[in-house]
């Protein structure tokens, strides 16, 4: 009876050694799974290869004998199993090291019975069945395990006969528990393929399961990252308008009333709360109720002086079609308001300037005809009233002059323009300059700039855009001024500088320089730099203006260059 409990002891220590190697796999499984992303540790089949191989020795060094006759390792399940699932060099060197095992711990001794034990004619149908034993389901691979254990437990129980001692003839007690240790190893090879297979599908599910996860993840993030970008404010109620989520411009919009206000402190809060007696009432209640309601809307709400467009739209489940919240998306109408007035107002001054424009054109023809009889009347009249027409009559000519110069700013008319260099044009107005500045003992100096190109002008405005700002730069200078034209040509613009060693301008006159009919002259009308200004502007350029009181102005005209062609460029 003691003999009989030891060889059970035995049995028992040989299982547990044998399923060290699933522990072992299933601890590394679980290990790497949480660990994976690092990329430096070894795969689960080559680890499954070092298990088993961990088995493998375990069993042998605890192996035995049973009642002397049948040996007792079942190191082969592991080893077969690393054979079966490893690579050709892995099950290579596995069988070699099976085979070692057996020549030095297998008893009895004997080469026919380390042959027997080992297996060692069973491995050319255990690596045939490899490759189609990796690709098989669970069934299929039980199958073939069994198909190699089978033989190899056969083989095992022979060694007892062929060392003469058939204890299979009798019914002992010894004979059934050998019996029942050589069908069980059969089972537990099953049982250990099994259970191999279910640790591998659930590392699959986890790790499917987990790239789920990341995908999801990965497009809230995107999905986040696209909310954050739309210039829109955004933010998601749950059914009972508690706020779930915002995007950024949401929180930026809100932080112009609530200047400390975090994120996390509108998460998880009653949008409501955020509302006080500055939003329009009744707007507020008409998208609370509609939220409620779960319907669409589009309303306009005023708070704290600004406007604003909300949407609101129930959020629902695709499959189910239950509603379990609503968006809310709000845009800033304020500058698009203001906009919008502007341009009202602009379209009334533009009617209202069609009108005057028309006005003066049909005042001109009585003008003329006004100014055509007083100078019959001068003829006829006495010697002595000559004095008194001439004032009349230019007074007529400054009233038609301030016609002239209103009817060219009201101009909308596209100018027609000619490819023409600038110096060009500086030449044929400089005579006239120079006259104007002979009067006045002041003097004209230009500074042309050698290589300059080419541009699309109106050569009559630009005459006149040089002809005002070259007579108004004298005016501002006293006797010994004097007034230059420069010319500079960079790689995407041409400039004209005029610049004056005049009295300047203060601060507050510059800002209403073009202003129409603003003039610090005394008999100036107020036109002729909002003229200048409307000229630029036609011909796309630029007007800038430097000035400093006592010692003059700087006007810097910037035209651009026409980048579809290429410029040309004279000297």
């Amino acid at each position: 009876m003691i003999v009989i409990i030891g060889a059970v002891k035995d049995i028992l220590l040989q299982i547990s050694a044998a399923c060290s190697f699933l522990f072992l796999f299933q601890w590394w499984v679980d290990r790497r799974f949480v660990t994976r992303k690092k990329g430096k540790l070894p795969n689960d089949q080559t680890f499954l290869i070092f298990a088993c191989t961990f088995s493998l020795i375990l069993c042998s060094l605890l192996s035995t004998t049973l009642f002397g006759v049948a040996y007792l390792n079942l190191g082969l399940i592991p080893a077969y199993i690393g054979i079966l699932y490893g690579t050709t060099r892995s099950g290579i060197l596995l069988s070699i090291f099976l085979l070692i095992c057996n020549v030095i711990i297998a008893e009895p001794t004997g080469i026919s019975n380390v042959i027997l034990n080992s297996g060692i004619l069973l491995y050319p149908l255990l690596f045939g069945l490899a490759k189609p034993f990796k690709k098989g389901t669970v069934v299929e691979k039980i199958g073939m395990l069994w198909m190699i254990l089978c033989p190899s437990m056969l083989f095992i129980a022979l060694v007892p006969i062929i060392g003469g001692e058939n204890i299979y003839e009798s019914n002992s007690v010894q004979a059934f528990l050998i019996t029942v240790y050589l069908f069980f190893t059969i089972a537990l090879g099953g049982i250990f393929v099994y259970y191999v297979e279910m640790v591998r599908s659930r590392l699959q599910d986890k790790v499917q399961m987990e790239n789920i996860s990341e995908s999801f993840q990965w497009e809230s993030e995107k999905l986040q990252q696209i909310t954050n970008v739309v210039p829109l404010s955004i933010m998601s109620l749950d059914e009972h308008g508690v706020v779930t989520d915002l995007n950024d411009c949401m929180l930026g919009m809100m932080r112009a009333h609530y200047p400390n206000l975090r994120k996390e402190d509108i998460i998880d809060e009653p949008v409501k709360k955020f509302f006080h007696s500055s939003v329009d009432t009744q707007a507020y209640m008409r998208v609370s109720d509609n939220i409620r309601s779960k319907r669409r809307s589009s309303e306009k709400m005023i708070h704290e002086s600004r406007i604003y467009q909300i949407y609101s739209a129930p959020l629902m489940h695709k499959s189910s079609g239950v509603t379990s919240g609503a968006v809310i998306i709000v845009q800033d109408m304020t500058n698009e308001e203001k906009l919008r007035v502007e341009l009202d107002h602009v379209e009334r001054l533009s009617l209202v300037g069609q009108m005057a424009a028309g006005i003066t054109h049909e005042i001109r023809n009585p003008m003329a005809v006004v100014r055509g009889f007083l100078q019959l009347m001068r003829e006829k009249s006495a010697q002595e009233l000559d004095s008194y027409y001439q004032i009349v009559m230019e007074e007529l000519d400054r009233a038609n002059s301030i016609i002239n110069d209103f009817l060219s700013l009201a101009q909308s008319r596209v100018s027609d323009k000619e490819k023409v260099l600038l110096h060009h044009i500086i030449e044929e107005v400089s005579p006239l300059l120079w006259a104007d500045a002979n009067l006045r003992g002041q003097s004209v100096e230009l500074k042309l700039s050698p290589s300059l190109h080419e541009l699309e002008l109106n050569v009559r405005e630009i005459k006149q855009l040089i002809l005002n700002l070259g007579r108004n730069g004298m005016e501002a200078m006293g006797p010994k001024g004097v007034l230059t034209l420069e010319t500079r040509s960079t790689h995407d613009k041409v400039e004209l500088i005029v610049t004056d060693s005049g009295v300047g301008m203060s601060e507050s006159q510059r800002e209403k320089l073009f202003l129409p009919f603003f003039t610090t002259k005394i008999q100036g009308t107020g036109l002729g730099l909002s003229l200048c200004l409307s000229i630029v502007e036609r011909h796309n350029g630029k007007i800038n203006v430097e000035s400093v009181e006592g010692e003059g102005t700087v006007f810097t005209i910037s035209f651009p260059l026409d980048k579809e062609e290429p410029s040309g460029v004279r000297s």
